[in-house]
């Protein structure tokens, strides 16, 4: 009865999601028993499969927090147009500030509003690392590495939750269905307990995990052993940083037994180990052959467009060597709402053309010289939102011949890699080509009434940007078509653990030294610049900014924010440093879109003015789930 009973649970909560991916097509379903779904193989494979299947739709704007939560997107309000209209726009709509206890948007916790139960998801992982046993006609190695994928997916879980809502409940093990209305009323448990639970996990899984995927055809997007260092060190090093390392805003969060939930002080120690797990990854990575990604293809292009594409398709190339752990999803609706349309190409195309990065973002990014737009002693930062004719000189980022914004020009590579704006070049569309005089290059036309810009009430950019980067330069558009080249949309990069490792040791050290540089160093070279020392020495108004441990400490956060806009740790990392009130409370800026001449387009419009308080840094539990579980805690500011 008690097997039937559980097989039941388990039918239900599988029937209630999706795959996530090609090879994640495959879920156990019609199981009347938990026997019957370990019977074999074949069939435990199927129910490795489904533990996949609740990983995050980290491709999908509407459900990845990361796209619109942080505000470094916007869309227009009624550009949701080719949605069902009882659904939410859950991530844009917790920027707006309508998070709340009632229905929490993207409920990861209860499974609700665009968030998968995570929890139903650790338990689907504990039943299969309780029967995986039972196929009689596995071998050894096989079944210890798929025990070994879902710890990792298991201790992925947990951080996902805990990244979200801290300290959470651990889940060590399923309760039996007898147990009593108490048991199942389980604690939230400290934030250390579930860090140090959660490296555990992935300490188990490591050694039986392959170094990298030999059979690439069937199982990219598998966990491999640079995958779970990889995530020890992201959790180690969010435990060490000021969100969670000695908070004071959560020092009173007490639950019923008087078990005081979050670290009470600042370790710096945390830190120290931290930075040797984030050691430990890079090696194994680089073990693993993986490194920064440099074009190498054969096009007939400058090396200006060279050095574009280092950036942009250390993102769109498919299981480039520098994607340590990618997504499978796939990501043409995500290509959709960033590609810009061009001449002749029309709505019946479905390219929707509606993340809108913000003109904040666009000032994000440094000059030619590697160093922001405010501290250049070369660029004029007072007339940047005045315009000038872009000359043959920059014939490789925008079209000779228009006008646009100062702030286009004599910007670093990885701003024309990552966005599109009005006259820029658009390399890509299935021309390998970035020569002016080639008929078939594309440029982008985004004022009202041109292709790019907006063409009626719905379907258009709001700020005067798309994000580029996250466009496949083989994805074509045509008058009435949109073909997408699918990517593998990256989880982990290994410049995100470069650019972590520097971070982690400038908090370390006394003063920043070599060893710091050197991992920031290395991302930029990739980008086109010069180092930190010899960038901030020639151009900033701020030289000695690099040589303090708060100037090197701005520098990180400036480097991630840009390296990782659009991909997948912005949104964490702004919470992470506890500076999401610095970056969310901005008002939401872009052009004029309105606007059909360069005069009334190049106009600053506020557009939005989104709020951010304290409690924002956590995401709030519901109210129905605190209400079946009175041992459950609020997150404090959502009392």
């Amino acid at each position: 009865m008690i097997k039937l009973l559980r097989s039941l649970v388990l039918a239900l909560c599988i029937g209630s999601f999706s795959s996530c991916s090609d090879y994640l097509d495959i879920v156990p379903d019609n199981i009347p028993t938990l026997d019957h779904a370990f019977r074999n193989r074949a069939s435990a494979e199927k129910f490795l499969f489904t533990c996949y299947s609740y990983l995050p739709d980290r491709g999908n704007p509407n459900y990845n927090p990361e796209f619109f939560s942080g505000c470094e997107n916007w869309i227009a309000p009624n550009n949701w147009w080719f949605i069902d209209n009882s659904q939410q726009l859950f991530a844009w709509n917790i920027a707006k500030g309508n998070q709340n206890t009632n229905s929490p948007l993207l409920d990861f916790w209860g499974g609700a509003n665009g968030g998968k139960n995570l929890f139903v998801a650790i338990r689907d992982c504990n039943i299969f690392l309780e029967n995986i046993d039972k196929p009689s006609d596995m071998d050894r190695m096989e079944r210890l590495r798929w025990s070994s994928e879902v710890k990792y997916l298991k201790a992925y879980y947990h951080y996902y939750l805990l990244r979200m809502y801290g300290s959470i409940p651990i889940i060590r093990e399923n309760l039996p269905v007898s147990s009593s209305p108490e048991a199942v009323r389980v604690y939230r448990d400290p934030f250390d307990d579930v860090v140090a639970y959660i490296v555990e996990l992935l300490d188990e899984a490591y050694e039986y995990l392959p170094l990298k995927i030999m059979n690439e055809t069937q199982e990219m997007g598998r966990i491999t052993q640079p995958i779970a260092l990889g995530l020890k060190a992201q959790v180690l090093t969010l435990a060490a940083s000021p969100q969670f390392n000695g908070n004071p805003y959560y020092k009173d969060v007490v639950d019923n037994r008087g078990v005081k939930l979050f670290p009470q002080e600042e370790d710096k120690s945390k830190w120290e180990k931290a930075a040797v797990a984030i050691r430990e990854a890079i090696d194994c990575a680089h073990e693993a052959e993986h490194e920064l990604y440099y074009f190498d293809r054969k096009d007939k292009i400058s090396d200006s467009t060279k050095v574009v594409l280092n950036c942009r398709e250390a993102v769109t190339e498919r299981w480039n060597p520098e994607i340590i752990w990618g997504s499978t999803n796939n990501d043409s609706f995500l290509q959709s709402c960033c590609a810009v349309r061009f001449d002749g190409v029309n709505m019946e195309s479905g390219v929707v053309s509606m993340m809108s990065p913000t003109l904040d973002v666009a000032e994000r990014y440094y000059t030619k010289n590697g160093v922001p737009i405010n501290e250049d002693k070369e660029w004029d930062y007072q007339n940047r939102y005045k315009t000038k004719v872009a000359t043959k000189e920059y014939r490789f980022y925008i079209k000779e011949g228009h006008e646009t914004a100062n702030l286009h020009f004599d910007r670093e590579p990885r701003f024309y890699a990552a966005l599109t704006f009005d006259g820029a070049m658009v390399y890509g569309n299935g021309v390998a080509s970035d020569d002016p005089e080639d008929e078939d290059v594309h440029y982008a036309e985004m004022k009202k009434g041109q292709p790019g810009g907006i063409s009626g009430a719905t379907g258009y950019n709001i700020t005067g940007y798309l994000p580029r980067k996250l466009v496949n330069t083989g994805t074509v558009l045509e008058k009435k078509t949109f073909t997408a080249i699918r990517g593998s949309f990256p989880l982990l990069r290994l410049a995100d653990l470069y650019l972590l490792y520097a971070e982690v040791l400038n908090e370390v050290k006394d003063v920043p030294d070599a060893e710091v540089y050197k991992w920031i160093d290395l991302v930029r070279e990739r980008a086109g610049l010069e180092g930190v020392e010899a960038s901030w020495s020639k151009y900033s108004n701020r030289p000695d900014k690099p040589k303090t441990k708060d100037g090197m400490r701005e520098i990180i956060h400036q480097e991630r924010l840009i390296e990782f806009f659009c991909e997948i740790s912005n949104y964490w990392d702004m919470r992470r440093w506890r500076m999401a009130e610095t970056f969310m409370n901005q008002p939401i800026r872009g052009w004029n879109v309105n606007g059909e001449e360069t005069s009334e387009y190049y106009e600053v419009k506020t557009i939005a003015r989104p709020t951010f308080s304290m409690k924002n840094y956590l995401t709030p539990i519901s109210f129905g789930a605190i209400e079946q579980n009175p041992n459950l805690v609020q997150n404090p500011g959502w009392e």
